[in-house]
């Protein structure tokens, strides 16, 4: 296993999952711990000392004026980490829970926070033996980063909250007493600095590159699927088209379908027939997943900030400079991931368009409603309605987080983000959008099959055939929920994605290196 060094080394999103699923170790280096320690004397000087200097001494938010005695510094951390544990709503899956541990380690870890090296050891702790605090769902409104979410996330340290621990909730009383740990003390400023920052905003993030990267990727696959199922033209994906109008995006989502394509028995069938063009949700398919495509790369470039970037406050700089600012606040993150639920969404309105169009009986080789005894049978009618109340329900959650304000802190928070709305929005979407595909998936096939003895390409007769050995061609009526609970499974698996990309082990777009790492 490959190690990570918090606080010296870039995180990535794609780093920070295998962090957190066990696959990359976490560890903070000699560096590391020189610059925390350093960071740490600076804080204790400051809380002994009698100039006000923000939460190292003083109270927090409307209370920054008053001072607090270096006897009681200590209390007060515990004081804010209860204070402010008031979120509500189902936990947060425990792997975005992990995640949140693991970005605020790469935050604390670069010595600009005053936090004490026994603290960031133990929430290393807990991430190793994935022992991992329980937090609410509701309760940010990403102002001062996300406070009550946060405070949640390190009760544990003080022995409050509850902790997943070998697969149930337990009280971490109990889990301390098992394992024989004691909870730790916190110094002056520790509790700001673990609960000031936009670690719930981030790790959502986190998760919404990763799914949406997938979801775009297996629409491009399906897309194709449908396009050959359907007998649509190959032209709107050739290159000459797309350098007159160079969308980065646009041009790789062309590259992979034409590549989907290639050497297709069944495209090349009708290249002589005489249908004008096809509906824009077939024909254009590299400007509507392309510009979802650039929504993602644009917030994977945010996100990479936000990784590795100091969002708690104070900011100790240095011996003679410590910065009271703003670096907590969420909308960096809260904007771009409005925008990525928004592209999402789109992914998930065009493929419903392509499951309705493959419903239509057009081309007369594929029969109305996909089945040849349509009337004796419903059909694959219903799955549509399906994706439609799917798609309904994103356009509903689409309206930005990030437009809306409401002042909190009586007064000093007087704009706040809603960033931890935009994220916990955008995964919702992006989960839609997966059910979505899972149906086109299901539809795409059935045309496929119509065309046969015809092959397509070796990359979508392996994606055909696996799909065959999960859900199979259906001729009259079924409990479709089923075949959809099978399709959804393949989504969130991405088997079409490894099976593609063992087909084209050798094939890499002119964009390979912007759209397909993270």
């Amino acid at each position: 296993m490959g190690t990570f060094k918090y606080g010296t080394e870039q995180l990535t999103a794609g780093k920070a999952l295998q962090i957190a699923r066990g696959e990359l170790r976490g560890k903070l280096g000699r560096i590391c711990r020189q610059k925390v320690r350093k960071s740490r004397s600076i804080v204790k000087r400051l809380a002994n000392g009698t100039e006000a200097v923000y939460g190292i001494n003083t109270g927090f938010g409307p209370l920054c004026d008053t001072m607090i005695s270096a006897e009681d510094t200590s209390k007060l951390q515990y004081n804010i980490l209860k204070s402010h544990s008031v979120g509500v709503g189902n936990p947060i899956p425990k792997e975005i829970a992990k995640l949140m541990l693991i970005l605020k380690m790469q935050s604390l870890a670069q010595g600009f926070s005053g936090i004490a090296l026994t603290t960031l050891e133990r929430i290393q702790w807990h991430i190793e033996n994935d022992i991992i605090p329980i937090v609410p769902e509701k309760g940010s409104v990403g102002a001062s980063g996300d406070l009550a979410p946060l405070a949640h996330l390190f009760l544990p340290l003080i022995g409050l909250g509850k902790v997943w621990y070998k697969g149930k909730i337990v009280p971490t009383k109990k889990v301390f007493r098992k394992e024989g740990l004691q909870s730790i003390t916190l110094g002056a400023k520790e509790g700001l600095a673990l609960i000031n920052g936009t670690q719930f905003i981030t790790a959502f993030a986190v998760k919404v590159v990763d799914k949406l990267h997938s979801c775009l990727s297996q629409a491009d696959i399906i897309g194709a699927m449908m396009l050959e199922g359907l007998l649509g033209s190959p032209s709107p994906f050739l290159s000459e088209l797309h350098q007159l109008r160079p969308y980065p995006g646009n041009q790789h989502v062309a590259q992979r379908i034409q590549y989907f394509l290639k050497g297709s028995e069944i495209v090349n069938s009708h290249l002589d027939c005489d249908r004008v063009q096809d509906p824009y949700s077939l024909r254009c398919m590299p400007q509507v997943h392309g510009s979802s495509r650039t929504s993602w790369l644009h917030l994977k470039q945010l996100l990479e900030i936000e990784l590795n970037a100091v969002t708690d406050n104070p900011v100790i700089i240095n011996e003679n400079l410590t910065i009271s600012g703003g670096n907590f606040h969420g909308q960096p993150l809260a904007i771009p991931l409005d925008y990525a639920c928004i592209a999402a969404s789109e992914l998930g309105n065009i493929s419903d368009r392509r499951v309705y169009l493959s419903l239509m009986g057009v081309p007369k080789s594929v029969p109305k409603l996909l089945m040849k005894k349509a009337g004796l049978n419903s059909a694959f009618m219903m799955l549509q309605y399906t994706t439609a109340a799917l798609a309904s329900e994103n356009k509903g959650l689409c309206f930005p987080a990030s437009a809306d304000s409401i002042p909190t802190s009586l007064g000093q928070e007087d704009h706040v983000s809603m960033g931890s709305i935009s994220g916990r929005k955008a995964l919702q979407v992006i989960e839609n959008i997966e059910k979505i595909l899972a149906i086109e998936l299901i539809c795409a096939a059935q045309s496929f099959d119509y065309h046969k003895p015809l092959k397509s390409s070796p990359s979508l007769e392996a994606v055909h055939t696996f799909i065959r050995t999960k859900i199979s061609h259906a001729e009259e009526d079924r409990v479709f929920a089923k075949d959809i609970e099978r399709a959804i499974t393949i989504i969130e698996k991405r088997s079409i994605l490894k099976i593609a990309s063992k087909k084209q082990a050798t094939f890499k777009t002119d964009f390979e290196n912007l759209f397909e790492t993270y």
